[in-house]
C-alpha cells in the first residue's frame, strides 16, 4: 500500500530573499521597483510576482522553496531554461495546481524578459518556456433570486437606521451593481461617487481609471449611508473614504470579505462567496440579461476579452441545466 506524501510546509520567502547572494538580491530589488514605478501594479500583484521570482532564484541557488526540508545553498548557479523547468517540476511534484503553475510560468517569463533587457541575463531563457495550460474552473455565482434575497435581507437590517447595517447594505448593493473589485471598492472616496449620474469612478489595476454605472437600489443605499450612517462613524481624523470602519478609518478589504460571507449566511442554499463572488455574479447576470461581452469587459476592467469570456461558459452551463430539466427530449 502506497504511503501518501507528506504535505510540504509553508516556506518563508522573506528569509529566502534575505539569504540570496547579493547580485540576486539586487536583481529582485530592481525588479520590484520596476513593477511598482513603471508598471504601476497593485501591492498584492507585486507581492505575488516578487514571491514567485524569489522562489525561482532560491531554487536556482539551492534553497528549499518547496517546503520539503531539503536545502543545499550553492553559489554561481545559472538561471537558464533547465533551471526554470526544474523549479516548476518540483512544485508540480509537491502538488501545486495547474492554474498556479501557469501563473508562475508567466511570472518567470516576464522576469527573464525584463532581466535580459536590463542586462542582468545574457539571454532570455523564459522565451522558450512552454507554460502549462491553466485549468479554468467555472466560478460559483448566485442565482438571481438568491441575489434578490441577499439584498432584501441586507436592506431589512438597514431600515433600523443602524450605521453599520446601512454601510454593509451599501457595500453589498455596490458590489453587485457594479462588479468592481474589493480593492477598488475600499479605495473609493466620497467624491468618486456621482449620485446624480449614478456612476462611480474607479481606479483599477495598473492605475487605469474607468467609470461604472449603478442602479437605483444602490443609489438609495449609498445615499442613506452617506446621510445617516457615515456621520455616526466618522471622526475628526477620518479620511475622505466612502466606506469607513467603526473607528472611523478607511474600511479594509478583509473586513468587506467578512461582511459578504456573513451576509450570505442569511440566504438559504446560497454558496459561500466573497466579494469576488459577487463580481462573478454581476458579470453573469449582465450576460444573462443580454449585455454584450465587450461592454461587460469594460465594466469589469478586464485587460483582455478572454478573461470576460469565462462568464459565457457560466451562462451556457445554466442554460444547459434548464434545458435538461425542462425539455421533453433532453
Amino acid at each position: 500500500m502506497a504511503v501518501p506524501p507528506t504535505s510540504p510546509r509553508r516556506v518563508d520567502l522573506i528569509k529566502v530573499r534575505a539569504a540570496l547572494p547579493p547580485p540576486s538580491q539586487e536583481m529582485v530589488d530592481a525588479y520590484e521597483r520596476h513593477l511598482r514605478s513603471e508598471r504601476g501594479l497593485s501591492p498584492h500583484t507585486i507581492r505575488a510576482y516578487v514571491g514567485d521570482i524569489v522562489s525561482l532564484l532560491g531554487h536556482v541557488h539551492g534553497f528549499d522553496v518547496i517546503g520539503t526540508g531539503e536545502s543545499r545553498p550553492r553559489q554561481g548557479c545559472e538561471l537558464d531554461l533547465a533551471a526554470i523547468r526544474a523549479w516548476l517540476a518540483a512544485q508540480r511534484a509537491a502538488g501545486t495546481g495547474r492554474t498556479t503553475l501557469a501563473r508562475r510560468s508567466a511570472a518567470a517569463r516576464t522576469f527573464t524578459a525584463w532581466a535580459h533587457r536590463r542586462g542582468h541575463l545574457a539571454a532570455d531563457p523564459g522565451a522558450r518556456l512552454v507554460a502549462p495550460r491553466p485549468q479554468r474552473k467555472l466560478p460559483a455565482v448566485l442565482r438571481q433570486d438568491q441575489a434578490d434575497d441577499l439584498m432584501q435581507a441586507s436592506q431589512s437590517g438597514a431600515t433600523e437606521r443602524n450605521a453599520v447595517a446601512m454601510r454593509d447594505h451599501a457595500i453589498l448593493e455596490l458590489l453587485y451593481a457594479t462588479g468592481i473589485r474589493v480593492s477598488e471598492l475600499c479605495g473609493l472616496d466620497i467624491d468618486d461617487v456621482h449620485m446624480d449620474l449614478r456612476v462611480v469612478r474607479v481606479i483599477g489595476k495598473g492605475d487605469k481609471e474607468r467609470t461604472v454605472p449603478f442602479g437605483l437600489p444602490a443609489q438609495r443605499a449609498v445615499q442613506d449611508w452617506l446621510t445617516d450612517g457615515r456621520p455616526e462613524l466618522a471622526t475628526e481624523t477620518s479620511p475622505p473614504a466612502l466606506l469607513i470602519g467603526v473607528r472611523g478609518g478607511r474600511l479594509q478589504p478583509g473586513s468587506v470579505r467578512q461582511i459578504v460571507h456573513d451576509a450570505l449566511k442569511a440566504v438559504p442554499g446560497a454558496p459561500d462567496l466573497g466579494p469576488h463572488g459577487l463580481r462573478h455574479t454581476a458579470a453573469t447576470h449582465l450576460l444573462e440579461g443580454g449585455a454584450d461581452l465587450r461592454s461587460v469587459q469594460e465594466l469589469l476592467g478586464h485587460a483582455t476579452l478572454a478573461t470576460t469570456q469565462l462568464y459565457t461558459h457560466v451562462t451556457v452551463e445554466r442554460l444547459r441545466a434548464v434545458h435538461d430539466q425542462a425539455h421533453p427530449r433532453s
